[in-house]
């Protein structure tokens, strides 16, 4: 709604979006890591 506000909204949808992406892998490595050396 507000074009000129648009180039931080977007790096911040970019920065949340990489956050979670970044929070599924490393929650998928702990559960990998708990299967194989539990």
């Amino acid at each position: 709604r507000n074009p000129s506000a648009a180039a931080g909204q977007t790096a911040t949808l970019f920065i949340g979006i990489a956050f979670a992406e970044a929070l599924g892998i490393f929650s998928f490595l702990v559960a990998l890591l708990l299967m194989f050396a539990v």
